[in-house]
């Protein structure tokens, strides 16, 4: 039985504990700051996992998770459980996760998974333009780590025509 999904995003672009963008001390490269996108996923089931849970809201509780783990600095933990929810295939959450995993993978130094969880979720067809801006920021600082700066530079400013309290930092 198909239901309709009905997605509403509640969005507060919080900034990840432990990243305070004033402590740079000159000639070292700093951590850009990561966003991640806290969302409310409103919609209705559309399938069920093997226990009977409903995959739709078991996703979004491993997504809510990985969003607080990452915001209190346990990056390790908050890529399992932003993993853990892409397993259970709602595809309609994907753009979300990957967009956060993305911010959460620049913390773990893992630049070039980074900017392939971004590009995955912008690769969405659905309006999803809290999402979108946030992927393109955090591939901007993944871009930037990599030093492809003029790359990160583009990746910044698709973030900042979708979302101008998004400002480049470079």
């Amino acid at each position: 039985m198909k239901y309709l999904i009905f997605i509403v995003l509640l969005v507060a672009v919080v900034i990840t504990a432990g990243c305070v963008g004033g402590n740079i001390v000159p000639g070292v490269p700093s951590t850009p700051i990561p966003r991640i996108v806290n969302t409310t996923v409103v919609g209705t089931p559309t399938s069920t996992t093997s226990s009977g849970t409903d995959a739709f809201n078991e996703a979004n509780t491993r997504y809510s998770q990985s969003v607080d783990l990452a915001n209190a600095g346990n990056y390790e933990k908050a890529l399992k459980a932003a993993d853990d929810a892409l397993a259970l295939n709602v595809s309609h959450l994907v753009p979300v996760i990957q967009s956060n995993r993305a911010g959460i993978l620049v913390m773990l130094g893992r630049n070039t998974e980074a900017i392939t969880a971004a590009d995955i979720a912008l690769s969405s067809n659905d309006n999803l333009t809290t999402a979108f801006s946030i992927a393109y920021f955090n591939k901007g600082n993944a871009l930037k780590n990599l030093g492809r700066i003029d790359e990160a530079k583009a990746a910044y400013a698709n973030a900042y025509k979708l979302d101008n309290t998004l400002v480049p930092p470079i």
